[in-house]
């Protein structure tokens, strides 16, 4: 309600007009590789909503089938992105810069991807933001793309078909075509919760596994 006009799903898809499923699927394309200051969730369902509605004269399955592939290209296009900039931005440097964009935090990555990245790649598609970021981080830190690619196509069916498929059924709800801003605000901070959820449970493994390494005795050292 207070972000610009073109942070609003409902004026892109009718500002789009007849091409609007072609463009509703290049914001998905732009949102999920390039830049991470567009409509993600809200637009998915405002997209399905309008397609129940017939305002999107497309199969729900088509819409789904485009938004997909365009949420997993653009996600390829970040990677790659991140991949071929990465030598040369984390270079070593002296000065400001040298600070930012340290090797550290590369090689970082990398161990992390290597650790949580099937997990993060699919929690993060539906985290606003973070699903743009973490897609540069994976090329930057050179995660393997076979399995990149695996689970990133995995969280761009969840994601995109997903909530697509909510707001195509829950878009003939009265009450919802008519609070249609409060629904995608609604929509935006449940989004949230499978990575925070994510989070609670690891903070709470990681507390359990030091409570466990504390509780198991020490070998006593021989008599003698």
């Amino acid at each position: 309600m207070l972000l610009p006009s073109w942070m609003d799903p409902e004026f892109l898809i009718n500002f789009f007009g007849p091409y609007a499923l072609w463009g509703v699927a290049f914001v998905i394309f732009a949102e999920c590789g390039l830049f991470a200051i567009l409509p993600g969730d809200s637009l998915l369902f405002t997209a399905g909503l309008f397609t129940s509605l017939g305002i999107i004269h497309h199969s729900l399955f088509f819409v789904c089938v485009v938004l997909t592939i365009a949420a997993v290209l653009g996600n390829v296009c970040g990677y790659w992105i991140g991949r071929l900039i990465g030598p040369p931005l984390f270079k070593p440097r002296t000065g400001v810069m040298g600070k930012i964009f340290q090797q550290s935090y590369v090689d970082k990555t990398h161990v992390f991807f290597e650790r949580y990245g099937n997990r993060a790649l699919i929690l993060a598609r539906f985290v606003p933001i973070v699903r743009t970021f973490v897609t540069l981080v994976a090329g930057v830190g050179r995660m393997d793309f076979r399995k990149f690619i695996t689970y990133t196509a995995i969280g761009g069916v969840l994601w995109a078909c997903g909530i697509t498929i909510l707001g195509f059924y829950l878009g003939r709800v009265p009450i919802i075509q008519h609070n249609l801003e409060a629904a995608l605000i609604l929509i935006v901070f449940v989004s949230v919760i499978p990575m925070v959820a994510e989070y609670v449970l690891h903070k709470r493994r990681a507390k359990q596994a030091i409570a466990a390494a504390a509780a198991t005795p020490t070998a006593e050292s021989p008599d003698r």
